[in-house]
């Protein structure tokens, strides 16, 4: 067991480094999108989340089945799913949405909510004055005026509701990362392979926690915002994606001396 634990410790400092520089691209990816609105980085978050499940699945399936030669394809199914699933959601948008909220990118400033509570107070004061029709009524502009509020948050929201919220991709985008994850389960169930490129897989969920970190942004990411948030892409990318695809092949292979080194696949027993 001992031995079996210094292997994970080592391959997880071995893979350190290169986490490294897939946080530095994830820094490089908000910095070229700061500015190109939510609706853009949703759709790149919709390229490189249900990517990373598709891989993250086909990883997890093919190791279970390789190991359980004599299982059906509800196992696997489950497995791969579960595995794929659990590991992207953790990777892409628990952990980012955690760092979103310590760093407080998606709150705005002290000083922008007085200044929209100021001046929200001085437009009642102006604009609603008189306009109450009698027995408490709102005139039809006033009833226009609040409907148009709702329906847009830059026009009329309380700055003090705009708030970082978790975007779980497997229920807002079900009909694109659920379908990844099964067709990730069915390259592994037909075509088991283990040999998996472990860099592809970092990038790309270091990119998908990116544009999740960008979609819940409200606030400019000044130089100190971005250190913070490359300190939470390296902890969101390293320790979901390294367990995914050090620790775990690890714990299906019963020789403590197995050593995945810095070969792009993980090496099991035929």
């Amino acid at each position: 067991m001992s031995g079996r634990i210094r292997s994970i410790l080592t391959e997880l400092r071995s893979h350190a480094p290169f986490t490294l520089f897939g946080a530095a691209t994830g820094i490089v990816c908000m910095f070229l999108f700061a500015g190109a609105g939510r609706e853009v980085n949703h759709q790149l978050f919709l390229v490189f989340h249900p990517a990373h499940v598709v891989l993250s699945a086909i990883v997890t399936a093919a190791l279970f089945k390789l190991h359980k030669q004599k299982t059906s394809f509800l196992a696997v199914l489950v497995v791969g799913y579960v595995g794929s699933i659990g590991v992207a959601t953790l990777s892409d948008c628990v952990l980012p949405f955690f760092g979103e909220s310590v760093l407080g990118v998606a709150f705005p400033s002290h000083a922008a909510v007085h200044h929209h509570e100021h001046q929200g107070d001085h437009e009642d004061d102006q604009g609603h004055e008189g306009d109450d029709l009698p027995g408490g009524a709102h005139s039809p502009d006033d009833c226009a005026h609040e409907h148009e509020a709702a329906a847009s948050p830059s026009a009329g929201t309380p700055v003090s509701s705009i708030r970082s919220r978790i975007h779980l991709g497997f229920i807002e985008d079900w009909y694109l990362v659920n379908p990844a994850a099964l067709l990730g389960v069915l390259i592994a169930y037909f075509w088991p392979t283990t040999r998996f490129p472990h860099a592809g897989h970092v990038l790309i969920s270091t990119w998908a926690s990116s544009f999740h970190v960008l979609m819940n942004t409200h606030r400019e990411l000044t130089t100190l915002m971005f250190v913070g948030v490359f300190v939470v892409l390296f902890i969101a990318v390293w320790l979901p994606c390294c367990i995914s695809d050090i620790v775990f092949p690890l714990l299906f292979v019963r020789s403590p001396d197995v050593h995945l080194g810095h070969h792009d696949h993980a090496k099991v027993p035929a």
